[in-house]
């Protein structure tokens, strides 16, 4: 006791030093210009701190972005998991700011969070621009919990219970902890070897002190990068920058470089891992340079001519070949040299030997069979296409920035990209003969040396001075313009019109950043009796739409979508099919026509439909065993009771698998001539492009095709079921899950619902809210828990449910938090501070969310379909900010029933002693 009154006495002190710092510190001096690239600009502050400033009117939305320089390497022993760790503690608060996960809700931030790696802990927010105050506020808050967090006795005990959490939900699966034990095999001393989220021990026993000194060593503006992308004046945010964080301190003490090199690694390794599972897992790694390596860039190209599906020779050879049902090929580029990691996921009726003979061929072939010159260029050209998708994302540069700060310069982002347009075959071969050696390899394998040693000798981390000294980049992408998100203004904005065909077209035309454009097609077909046994042929015939047409095999499609520099996504489902493009201007004509081509020309190629229906078994095989399938099953199963045959049926894993089983291509077929056609349908664009000439093309590419089937939605159907409370054991899983779910006869339209909607994300929806405050924060029970609430747009259904994730041993724990928290809300009711943050912070989010293109384009079709407009989004956020304590009380007094409630769990309860 003595020694927590010390701690807390400490960090008191500690936090009174650092505000008397900050108030009496002399006026700090003005930012330096370091450089800028590509709209991206560098200052540096007197105390060290490097901020970044991109800024792009085209949305109204700020992204701030602070990166940390300390990740798992940086732990010393017995500090396994500390960066994990103390980046959850960041969030509990400071002495004038309580709760940052509670504040940034209520701001609105979405999407805000925080991460750690290898070599960087990072945090993160985007906010709505238009509120001049946010970004104020974001970058006030990061300057405060840089330097005046609580790092407090209290908090590490609830929040280290959430990390134990997480860590076990990673035990659940084998796959994760493979990759785990062949990189702690393969590095035998560098941290690369320990995995980011720690050991158990060292999470549970690690002292608070401990903790404090690594946060008040590494948590300093001259260990830190500030990254602020968006809308927002450059000279205010500056101004701000250096009032906040300016006025704290440059430290006095000097971080040491980690100086532990990994050597040589000087002959095969192996691991094996036994646990329970339903699929095997083989994993090869092999040391690679680091990011900073040119040889890194020819790395990326060399993932992609081995992983690519389907042009990736892995794939080919193992996926196509029927010996495994998935591969993978991806490397880590990170500071100090990192890892290249092949893999592959097999059936356990499937031959291991053969499927790791056949993954060492090909690796020994790439020498024997160089790469062609097609199969680079088609990987440069699908790197470069994603680069340049990813330049017109200002939010997501901002956080990806971090990975590129980490491995030694922001700029290697750009230098990348300019050294991977060069990569030749020949540089393909040379690094694969250089680092893809048989002693340069650790293998893995999930299931149950030459004699003349060779060694590929890894170049320490390369000196960037010198590749970027005087890089400047290139031309500014072309900015968007400044969009105004509200519902009125899209409103008026739109263009809804139905085609001679029937098609009901939405249009929204805007200037966007790089002249993106997204599309999104929706078709709809079938009617109860009509799709009552076909699901199984619906769900293949949906699968290989994208696998080749008339006019273009699997990888034509794929070229064709890097030419256009587009990300194209066809599907199909039982009663209709979605579509969605998002590319540039110039090229979305195009880019519909090979929507529509795939939609009305496919060819469904047998051996695409074997292998698809391996990869589905393989998928069902693997979650059967999780608790998180087996307690969502038996949720679904409980609310959802139509016959096998019926559209609407709930299927458990056995009868997954019996209706792939019984599939047949000609039954996918068939069920294509039957249903496929657009006699029902909804198209949305929004962004860059041109209204006289898409218009008309959408009635070209779809008017005459036609569904040989009538039409009529399935209807959702309210049914009142017993409440039951079901344990089920999930053996030798370290995570277990609790589902609890109460159907409810409402729709979209009735009165309550936009009461209902905002009662649920105050009582258990977001980070903020009552329920997870309680399980989470107070009583550290569980990484993820969260309340929902869905309603049908039409048809009286809906339901409010719990997820939870937690360690088996606190299953009573959680579930009579949940019941004592409902019963407190039923009770008392809410309050009046609960209802104006829950909805500034829901209309903010509603917002932000409206900024997004794609989303946009998503609500459109929906609407459309529904015959809806904004006016509707704009009368719900009325009905939002209208509502009342007393309203919000009496609607969940009248729909919330604990006794209707059913609850579903499932884990390792038998091991943790919990009876049922």
């Amino acid at each position: 006791m003595e020694g927590m009154r010390k701690t807390a006495l400490f960090a008191i002190l500690y936090g009174l030093l650092v505000a008397a710092q900050l108030t009496f510190a002399q006026a700090p001096a003005t930012p330096v210009k370091v450089s800028s690239v590509e709209g991206i600009t560098e200052y540096r502050l007197a105390n060290g701190l490097k901020v970044l400033l991109f800024p792009d009117a085209s949305k109204p939305t700020v992204t701030v972005n602070m990166t940390y320089l300390v990740g798992s390497r940086h732990e010393g022993y017995g500090e396994s998991g500390m960066a994990h760790l103390l980046e959850h503690m960041l969030f509990k608060g400071t002495p004038t700011r309580d709760s940052i996960m509670k504040l940034l809700t209520e701001k609105g931030a979405n999407p805000w969070n925080g991460t750690t790696w290898f070599d960087r802990t990072n945090y993160f927010e985007t906010l709505d621009a238009t509120t001049n105050d946010n970004l104020k506020w974001a970058l006030e808050m990061e300057a405060d919990r840089m330097v005046n967090s609580r790092v407090s006795r209290k908090d590490l005990d609830t929040e280290m219970t959430v990390v134990r959490n997480e860590f076990e939900r990673g035990e659940n699966d084998p796959a994760s902890v493979l990759e785990e034990r062949v990189m702690s095999t393969a590095y035998l001393w560098h941290n690369y070897g320990r995995s980011t989220i720690g050991s158990r021990s060292d999470i549970e026993n690690v002292p608070i002190e401990r903790l404090q000194a690594f946060y008040r060593k590494y948590y300093q503006p001259d260990n830190a990068v500030l990254v602020v992308a968006g809308k927002f004046d450059q000279d205010q945010a500056l101004g701000w920058i250096t009032q906040y964080f300016g006025a704290i301190p440059k430290p006095t003490r000097v971080l040491e470089i980690p100086y532990t090199a990994e050597p040589a690694q000087d002959g095969e390794r192996e691991v094996v891992l036994h646990r329970v599972g339903d699929t095997q897992n083989l994993l090869v790694a092999y040391h690679i340079p680091s990011a900073a390596d040119p040889d890194s860039s020819v790395m990326d190209v060399l993932s992609f001519v081995l992983g690519n599906q389907p042009s990736g020779r892995l794939y080919k050879a193992l996926v196509e070949n029927k010996l495994a049902t998935g591969i993978g090929a991806n490397e880590y580029e990170l500071h100090d040299p990192g890892m290249f990691l092949l893999s592959a996921e097999m059936l356990k009726t499937q031959d291991f030997k053969a499927v790791e003979d056949a993954l060492f061929r090909v690796v020994e072939n790439l020498t024997k069979e160089p790469p062609t010159q097609e199969e680079v260029t088609r990987a440069k050209n699908n790197i470069l296409k994603n680069f340049e998708q990813s330049a017109n994302n200002t939010a997501a540069i901002a956080r990806a920035l971090s990975e590129n700060i980490a491995s030694g310069d922001w700029r290697l982002r750009f230098l990348d990209r300019d050294r991977i347009e060069k990569v030749t075959p020949e540089d393909v071969v040379r690094v694969a003969q250089k680092y893809f050696i048989d002693s340069n390899r650790t293998i893995g394998r999930f299931i149950p040396a030459a004699e003349t040693p060779k060694r590929a000798e890894i170049a320490a981390p390369a000196d960037l001075n010198a590749a970027l000294n005087g890089y400047t980049g290139r031309a500014l992408i072309s900015e968007g313009e400044a969009f105004d998100p509200s519902p009125a203004n899209i409103e008026s904005r739109v263009t809804r019109v139905t085609l001679p065909s029937g098609i009901k077209l939405v249009l929204l035309p805007k200037k966007t950043r790089g002249g993106t454009v997204v599309a999104n097609v929706s078709f709809h077909w079938g009617n109860l009796d009509s799709l009552k046994g076909k699901a199984g042929a619906a769900q293949a015939a949906g699968a290989l739409l994208m696998r080749g047409t008339a006019k273009h095999t699997r990888q034509e499609l794929q070229d064709e979508f890097d030419r256009l520099k587009a990300t194209i996504r066809v599907s199909g489902g039982l009663d209709g099919a979605t579509g969605s493009v998002n590319t540039l201007r110039a090229n979305l004509a195009d880019s519909l026509k090979l929507v529509a081509e795939i939609l009305q020309q496919p060819t469904f190629p047998a051996s695409d439909f074997e292998e698809n229906q391996r990869a589905r078994i393989a998928g069902i095989e693997g979650q059967r065993s999780e608790p998180a399938t087996i307690a969502g099953t038996a949720r679904n199963k409980h609310v959802t009771r139509y016959p096998l045959d019926d559209p609407r049926a709930a299927l458990n894993s056995d009868e997954q698998l019996a209706r792939l089983r019984a599939t047949t291509l000609d039954q996918a077929k068939q069920f294509y001539k039957d249903f496929y056609g657009a006699s029902n349908g909804e198209v949305a664009i929004v962004g860059d492009f041109d209204p006289a000439e898409i218009r008309p093309l959408i009635d070209q590419l779809f008017g005459t095709w036609k569904s040989p089937k009538p039409y009529t939605r399935i209807p959702a159907e309210y049914r009142a079921v017993e409440a039951v409370n079901q344990t089920l054991e999930a053996p030798d899983k370290a995570n277990a899950y609790l589902y609890a779910i109460m159907p409810i006869p409402m729709d979209q339209q009735d009165p309550d619902y936009p009461a209902m909607v905002l009662a649920n994300t105050i009582f258990g929806a977001d980070t903020k809210s009552r329920v997870w405050i309680r399980i989470r924060e107070k009583d550290g029970l569980s990484y993820g828990t969260n309340t929902s609430f869905n309603a049908s747009s039409r048809d009286k259904l809906a339901t409010f449910g719990l997820g939870s994730t937690f360690a088996p041993e606190n299953v009573v724990k959680v579930e009579t938090a949940f019941k004592e928290e409902l019963a407190r809300l039923l009770d008392k009711g809410f309050t009046e501070d609960e209802l104006k943050i829950g909805k500034d912070a829901m209309l903010q989010e509603r917002q932000v969310d409206r900024t997004s293109d794609a989303t946009l384009a998503g609500l459109f079709v929906n609407q459309a379909e529904l015959a809806r407009t904004m006016v509707r989004e704009a009368n719900l956020e009325t009905s939002i900010r209208n509502a009342t304590v007393d309203q919000l009380n009496a609607v969940v007094k009248k729909w919330l029933k604990p006794e209707a409630i059913s609850y579903f769990k499932a884990g390792d309860f038998k091991k943790a002693g919990i009876t049922k």
